[in-house]
């Protein structure tokens, strides 16, 4: 590799002006817009020149070739890939990213994230830190930009540069201390980064906040207000005095061998393989469809926080390890990790944990729709069927979670073959997607010939004589099905809808089965009342003033307990689905 660590003195001074007037440009545009973060541009202007006009490979014609190096701005601003305005997040991306580089496109670029020294009190920073150095992640950088003042006041550590390098060192970071607004020693540090093999490199840089601006340079109580507009002139004029050249630099041209891949139209090789009354547990058939999809497309990867023998993710882990990502207990940078593996359609990611440890990482997850970012979540042990786990383990929130998210589909499957249809029906979805899947075993009902599709649910049970109308997924189908036959013995006729999708709902097909059935509408989950099943029904039905919607849910934090009792305890089991048709007739 050819020497830049000392860039000649006319490089110096032309970086040194691309930054001056990177601040110019912030000054003014914060100013226009009467919002903004100049001070924490001002504080980051060298840096930024140094990457982009000296350090990074890219084609400025095509920002987004997959041979470019990468850069995330994790600071309070988004970037082109991945949306980092909630801060914390930007390091986790860059791991997913430098991941893809590293092992799976096997390609020359690299990433380069830019934090500010006040999110690194944020614990997913460091999770992304331990991260990166298991994995080895040598084509990554971190800058951090030191700059002393945070929103409120100073931050924690303020200049000791020092302890940042002691603890990124600590977490097996190859770690170098430099003047943030002296080009030279960014370029030379950013050379370095570049020889170091089998470690990730944190360059820890000491800047000002506001530099280059008179009175508000190292201040507090500036951070998030733009200059005054009366002094604009002046600070622009000084700073333009400072402006030597009128050269530009041109960046060099990136190393193309990233592989081509092909993520789109994932198709089923063969039908899945269960019949009629088997009993699976849907997490398993998930792991079981995770590792079919695997062989079907080499660019899907899956992603675990420590729970793959519990959700069935050690399958494929053993047919696909060079695929499988690791990440431990650390859901937030889980999910970030994925969030950058996705990014520029490079791979077709999911996420596999307990539903309940996602709701750690929703921030994570809502940053994600921002970026317009294609994930699947897979959440199993969901609500109070998970039994003797307990309730620390019981995802009695996640449908809500996951329906608040924009463009995000929610699949809830009811049986081994419904559940391999939604994994793959998720590989082939724009957007986020939510599986939720149970811990007990349930009865396959489906034939593998069965035609699913995202927004449409299923008539299970139906007869002309139907009085009611029972909707149930997951675990509660199957209790709604046993409490049909239980009342056709006593000659009563329920109908029964599995809705397979919970976002997008079926809403035509709900209704239309509910007035046949005389308006009343059952709905009956493993969750709780707010935001689930329930609700959804009762949004799609709002219209329709002759539809009565009763529904059953868990209405208080439940306890330990086998899965049968624990869903009689609550109010969801079969005994209570009778009960509750047989009140609705009454009335």
């Amino acid at each position: 590799m050819a020497d830049d660590s000392k860039p000649d003195g006319s490089t110096v001074q032309v970086l040194q002006d691309v930054a001056n007037r990177l601040r110019i440009h912030s000054i003014r545009a914060t100013c226009a817009s009467s919002s903004g973060h100049p001070t924490s541009c001002c504080s980051a202007a060298e840096i930024m020149a140094v990457l982009f006009f000296h350090t990074m490979k890219y084609k400025r014609t095509d920002p987004e070739h997959p041979d470019n190096d990468r850069f995330i701005l994790s600071k309070r601003l988004s970037f082109v890939d991945v949306a980092t305005g909630s801060l914390g997040q930007g390091l986790g991306a860059a791991c997913g990213m430098a991941y893809t580089g590293k092992y799976f496109d096997k390609a020359s670029y690299r990433v380069f994230c830019l934090l500010g020294d006040g999110e690194s009190s944020e614990g997913s920073v460091w999770e992304a830190l331990a991260f990166a150095s298991h994995y080895s992640l040598d084509n990554l950088v971190a800058v951090f930009d030191v700059n002393r003042l945070g929103q409120s006041g100073v931050t924690p550590l303020e200049h000791c540069t020092d302890v940042y390098q002691n603890r990124c060192e600590a977490f097996g970071w190859n770690t170098y201390l430099v003047d943030g607004h002296d080009v030279g020693a960014l370029c030379q540090a950013f050379w370095r980064a570049a020889q170091v093999k089998s470690k990730p490199t944190a360059i820890v840089a000491k800047t000002f906040k506001g530099r280059g601006i008179p009175i508000i340079e190292n201040a507090e109580d500036w951070h998030g207000k733009p200059v005054p507009k009366e002094r604009v002139d002046a600070i622009i004029k000084l700073i333009e005095s400072q402006i030597q050249t009128n050269r530009n630099l041109t960046p060099k041209p990136p190393v193309e061998d990233s592989p081509p891949v092909n993520v789109r139209n994932v198709k089923m090789t063969c039908l899945p393989d269960y019949v009629a009354g088997d009993r699976v547990a849907t997490r398993k058939a998930c792991g079981l469809a995770l590792a079919k999809l695997g062989h079907a497309n080499e660019r899907v990867i899956v992603l675990a926080g420590d729970t793959k023998i519990s959700t069935f993710s050690e399958i494929f882990s053993e047919e696909h390890p060079e695929r499988f990502i690791e990440c431990f207990i650390a859901e937030q940078n889980m999910v970030s990790v994925a969030l950058g593996c996705a990014t520029r359609g490079r791979t077709i990611a999911f996420v596999s944990t307990f539903a309940a440890f996602l709701t750690r990482a929703f921030d994570q997850i809502r940053m994600g729709a921002i970026s317009q970012t294609n994930i699947n979540f897979i959440g199993s042990h969901c609500g109070v069927s998970t039994g003797e786990d307990g309730p620390s383990q019981m995802a009695l929130e996640d449908l809500a979670m996951f329906r608040s998210i924009p463009n995000c589909t929610v699949f809830y499957p009811s049986d081994a073959i419904s559940t391999e249809y939604a994994v793959y029906l998720a590989a082939n979805t724009k957007g986020m997607c939510f599986i939720r899947t149970s811990q007990p075993e349930t009865t396959v009902i489906y034939t593998p010939q069965e035609n699913f599709e995202i927004g449409q649910a299923k008539v299970i049970r139906q007869s002309v004589n139907d009085k009611v109308t029972v909707i149930g997924a997951g675990v509660t189908l199957h209790e709604a099905l046993a409490a049909a036959d239980s009342l056709s013995q006593q000659g009563i006729s329920i109908r029964v809808i599995d809705p397979f999708t919970i976002k997008p709902l079926d809403a035509a097909n709900i209704i239309s089965n509910a007035k046949a059935t005389g308006g009343q509408v059952i709905t009956v989950e493993d969750h709780y009342r707010e935001g689930g099943i329930g609700e959804a029904v009762c949004t799609a039905v709002s219209r329709e003033p002759d539809i009565l919607v009763h529904q059953l849910a868990v209405s208080e934090v439940p306890q330990c307990g086998k899965p049968s009792e624990l869903l009689d305890k609550f109010g969801i089991s079969a005994r209570h689905i009778i009960a509750a048709v047989k009140n609705t007739l009454m009335n």
